[in-house]
C-alpha cells in the first residue's frame, strides 16, 4: 500500500462522489496502490449511504462511522491506527483541498525523505475578519511557542510517514497541532508546501469563533506537555517546593523574632496581627497542593497507556474490526 488517504467529515454529502473521483482519477494516473479511509463524525446527512455506495464499486474504499459528533482529532486518531499506506495524507471533505497535490505531497515525503509536510494555504478565499485575521494571529503564536516554523497549521491538507502518525495521539482538539506532536517524538524534518485554496462549494462551515479560544488553550497545553508531560514533578514539584521553602522560612524567621524579643523583654505584638504570617501559611498550603499536584500528574503520566479512548465507532465499512 503507497497511500492512505484520510478524510474526516461532518455532513458533507454534497462533495463526496465529486472528491473521490478527483482523488481515484489522480491514483490511477499516477499507478498508486491506494486507500481512502471515511471517517463519518456523527454525520445526519447522507453521507454514510455515499460512502457505503463508493464501498460496494471501489474496493479502496473504508468507512468509520461515530456514534455521534466527536471532533476532527478523534476522527484522525481512529484512522490513524487502520491506515496502511507509506505514505499517510489527510484532506478535508469540503472540496477547498485539492486532491491533484497527492503526487507532489507524495514525493516530498518518499523522495525528499520528509518526516511530514504540511500545506500553506497562502492565498486563501476566507472571511477576513473571521477566519483569516485570527488564522493568522494563531499560527504566529503556534510558531512562537512550539519552534515549528510553518505559516499555517490548521491546513488539513498534510502527508506523513505511516510511522510518524503511528507514534503520536491525537486528542481533544489537538488535530490543530500534530507537527508538533511530531516534532515531540523526535520527527523533525517537517516542512510545508504552498497549495492552492479555493471558496467553499457546498454546505457551511462547521468550524465557529469559539475554535481559536480553544486553539489558544491547546497551545498552552501542548507547551506544558512538550516540556513537562512526562515529569510534570519537574514544573509542580519544582514551584511548590520553591513557595513552601519561601513560606517556612519567612514563618520561621517571624517566630524567632519574636522569641528573641522576648528573651530580651523587648514588647512585641502577634504574630498572627502581622499580614506576613498569613501570606507565609498561604505559600506553604500552596507549596503542598502544587506538590501533590506533581506528583499525581506522575501516577497519571504512568497509567496513560492504559487511557480508553474517548470515542465510540458504530459502524465499519471493508476494516476487520
Amino acid at each position: 500500500m503507497q497511500i492512505s488517504i484520510i478524510i474526516p467529515l461532518l455532513n458533507e454529502a454534497d462533495s463526496l462522489n465529486e472528491l473521490f473521483d478527483r482523488i481515484h482519477n489522480v491514483c490511477i494516473q499516477e499507478k498508486f496502490c491506494y486507500e481512502v479511509i471515511f471517517i463519518d463524525d456523527g454525520s445526519t446527512d447522507n453521507s454514510w449511504i455515499i460512502i457505503n455506495n463508493l464501498s460496494k464499486i471501489y474496493p479502496q474504499v473504508k468507512g468509520i462511522k461515530f456514534a455521534r459528533n466527536y471532533g476532527k482529532s478523534q476522527a484522525l486518531n481512529a484512522a490513524f491506527k487502520i491506515a496502511k499506506g507509506e505514505v499517510v495524507i489527510t484532506m478535508d471533505a469540503d472540496l477547498q483541498d485539492f486532491p491533484e497535490e497527492i503526487p507532489a505531497l507524495h514525493k516530498m515525503i518518499v523522495e525528499d525523505n520528509y518526516d511530514l509536510v504540511s500545506g500553506w494555504k497562502k492565498k486563501r478565499y476566507d472571511n477576513v475578519i473571521t477566519k483569516n485575521l485570527p488564522s493568522k494571529l494563531f499560527n504566529w503564536a503556534a510558531r512562537s511557542t512550539s519552534g515549528v516554523k510553518l505559516h499555517d497549521f490548521n491546513c488539513g491538507l498534510k502527508a506523513y510517514k505511516n510511522e510518524v502518525i503511528k507514534a503520536i495521539d491525537v486528542y481533544g482538539d489537538m488535530h490543530r497541532y500534530i507537527p508538533v506532536l511530531a516534532k515531540n517524538e523526535g520527527y523533525t524534518k517537517i516542512t510545508e508546501k504552498e497549495v492552492p485554496h479555493q471558496a467553499r462549494i457546498y454546505g457551511k462551515s462547521k468550524f465557529g469563533a469559539n475554535r481559536f479560544v480553544r486553539g489558544f488553550l491547546d497551545l498552552i497545553t501542548i507547551w506544558f506537555m512538550s516540556r513537562f508531560g512526562s515529569r510534570p514533578m519537574h514544573f509542580f514539584g519544582f514551584i511548590g517546593t520553591l513557595m513552601f521553602i519561601l513560606g517556612f522560612f519567612s514563618a520561621a524567621w517571624m517566630g524567632i523574632s519574636k522569641l528573641i524579643k522576648v528573651w530580651k523583654n523587648i514588647p512585641a505584638k502577634l504574630i498572627t496581627t502581622d499580614p506576613l504570617f498569613y501570606i507565609s501559611l498561604i505559600m506553604m498550603v500552596l507549596g503542598t497542593l502544587l506538590f501533590i499536584a506533581g506528583f499525581l500528574g506522575e501516577l497519571i503520566v504512568e497509567l496513560k497507556r492504559g487511557r480508553k479512548e474517548d470515542y465510540t465507532i458504530s459502524k465499519y465499512i471493508n476494516i476487520k474490526e
